[in-house]
């Protein structure tokens, strides 16, 4: 997914967006400014995620003592609150993510695109949207299903070189290899 520069000080299989042993003084600044950026993106994130998580529990509690008691009419648009707080998370995530390892997580954010389009299609009002606005929505989860799927063998398939190889023969049932493991 990513190369890595085993000259520069950094590890196999490992790419930093931001390095931190920068030798540059001004790129060294510019990497720190951004990484400050993204602590204050990750607490706006929390902010956002309480004021939602706070958002849904009213709306529900609201729904709830009213007449009809304890039924919540409009439940599409509560689960559609529901999924926002959780796309927040998600993004929070992302953040962190990126924080920790100065890596763009790309399956992740993938994974929170799928989400948020997966949302858009259970609150979808029918009424509101042209057929040929389904198909575009349909295609952009087909094409992000396929990217997650892209990203997931690429990993696997770098995984997989961090292993020893194995002969074919091994695993055959009955081989040899087998046996001694049994």
């Amino acid at each position: 997914m990513t190369n890595a520069n085993e000259s520069g000080g950094h590890k196999r299989g490992q790419h930093d967006e931001l390095p931190t042993d920068e030798q540059d003084p001004i790129l060294s600044w510019l990497h720190r400014v951004m990484r400050s950026a993204a602590y204050v993106l990750a607490i706006a994130m929390v902010f956002v995620i309480l004021v939602g998580v706070l958002s849904v529990i009213h709306t529900v509690y609201l729904n709830l003592i009213q007449p009809p008691y304890f039924l919540i009419p409009d439940i599409i648009k509560t689960f559609g609150a529901f999924l926002a707080v959780l796309i927040a998370y998600e993004i929070f995530s992302n953040i962190r993510l990126y924080i920790r390892s100065d890596v763009f997580p790309m399956k992740l954010v993938v994974a929170t695109a799928i989400m948020a389009i997966a949302r858009k299609i259970i609150i979808l009002d029918m009424a509101e949207y042209s057929a040929l606005d389904l198909i575009g929505m349909g295609l952009i989860a087909v094409g992000l299903g396929i990217t997650y799927w892209l990203i997931s063998l690429a990993d696997r398939d770098t995984d997989a070189k961090d292993l020893p190889p194995v002969a074919a023969s091994a695993l055959l049932p009955g081989s040899k290899a087998n046996e001694k493991k049994d």
